[in-house]
């Protein structure tokens, strides 16, 4: 019988998750991670992981599954927490969902599952597993969730060969509806539970507060931006290759206190993130402001009316080569080589269709449509048609 280590987290999601591996047959055992153990930064009542890890373990009482819970929060500390504290001090936007699933729970939660004797791992994410052989190799397949409006693909973008292998996921063939109905007829306590937002198992922290325990307030200008900017209507000059071209498309807009007219005062640039509407407290414009650029040497908020503002849309970005990761190794591009691909830059963004460009330094996404907040040290991942075939951190 093959014994399967199922991260519990006292959600509906791994709870279903848990039923069905028990159902088919599996060997069982629900461990809860801990990760988190600073309630000084949650947000007082809501889902403190004692409540998550109480209900996790009435859940694996309920199955007669074997449950224990592990503390991690060592790990997640240097792992997660300081890479975001500074990503974010260089600017940069990171994302603690694509690390939590690289770094965490299938590293460090699966080595401990394969000590305790584990042929898998299996967690409550809405994606499937697809194993097709070639040149008479397995090969794993990261697909998106039948649940369009659920698919996770995205967050496990980041997973290798090596992970895929050992990892299930059984809900990946459900809806979300059809989860909670499994887990109410089977008068599962999470079954009514409400989604947690939030980083991942740290509970409803705040990120602005989380972040400036360790970022002090610093206090800076907000400028806003016209759309007349000469930059953003000069005319693309001519290139000599289409390498040279991407670079010039890829690159990000430099701004100067002259290119626009202060409209406010803010606590510190690396609390903003591109794209960021809320926070910035301006009143009086025609449309709202967005952040288009942060500039956290110089402590500046560039910022410019309208979800179409010129400074908000890109068509190209690069990946560099250390931040490059194909979970299909088989597929992955040498140096000149393109492929068409559908495309996302965040979490629930509809696929759009792009072209990679593989060049020596790294990797040029190329978009038919101009993309909104191409934001650095977020995730980009591609596809082809369902299967989530690489990804990289945009540079």
């Amino acid at each position: 019988m093959k014994r399967v280590i199922v991260g519990l987290s006292g959600g509906v999601d791994s709870s279903v998750a848990a039923y069905l591996l028990k159902e088919q047959g599996y060997e069982v055992i629900g461990l809860f991670m801990k990760n988190w153990h600073d309630d000084s930064v949650t947000i007082s009542d809501e889902c403190p992981w004692l409540e998550d890890s109480n209900d996790a373990m009435l859940v694996a009482d309920k199955l007669g599954i074997p449950f224990q819970t592990v503390d991690l929060s060592v790990q997640y500390k240097e792992r997660i927490v300081d890479y975001m504290f500074n990503d974010y001090k260089k600017g940069r936007t990171p994302n603690p969902d694509v690390l939590c699933n690289r770094e965490i729970k299938f590293d460090v939660f699966m080595d401990i599952a394969l000590e305790l004797g584990a042929d898998f791992v299996a967690t409550g994410h809405y994606c499937r597993k697809g194993t097709i052989n070639k040149d008479g190799k397995a090969i794993h397949q990261l697909l998106a969730g039948v649940d369009g409006n659920k698919d996770q693909s995205y967050f496990l973008c980041q997973l290798s060969q090596a992970q895929l292998a050992k990892a299930l996921f059984p809900i990946g063939e459900l809806t979300k509806p059809e989860v909670r109905k499994i887990a109410k007829a089977q008068d599962l306590i999470t079954a009514e539970k409400k989604d947690s937002q939030g980083l991942c198992f740290i509970g409803k922290v705040r990120l602005p507060d989380f972040l400036q325990q360790q970022l002090k307030p610093k206090e800076g200008v907000i400028v806003e931006v016209d759309e007349t900017l000469n930059s953003y209507n000069q005319s693309i000059p001519k290139f000599n290759s289409k390498e040279d071209e991407l670079e010039y498309l890829a690159k990000k807009p430099e701004y100067s206190l002259s290119d626009g007219k202060i409209v406010g005062k803010h606590q510190g640039a690396h609390y903003f993130t591109k794209g960021q509407r809320k926070g910035l407290a301006v009143g009086g414009t025609k449309e709202p402001l967005f952040v288009i650029e942060t500039d956290v040497e110089e402590n500046v908020i560039y910022t410019g009316q309208g979800k179409n503002h010129p400074g908000l849309l890109r068509n190209v970005l690069f990946v560099a080569n250390e931040e490059l990761h194909w979970v299909r190794e088989d597929l992955a591009l040498r140096d000149g080589e393109t492929m068409e691909v559908l495309a996302r830059i965040r979490y629930r963004q509809l696929l759009e269709k792009a072209t990679l460009h593989k060049v020596a330094l790294g990797l040029y996404v190329e978009f038919e449509n101009k993309q909104s907040a191409i934001t650095e040290g977020q995730f980009v991942a591609w596809y082809n048609n369902d299967e989530l075939l690489g990804s990289g951190v945009i540079s």
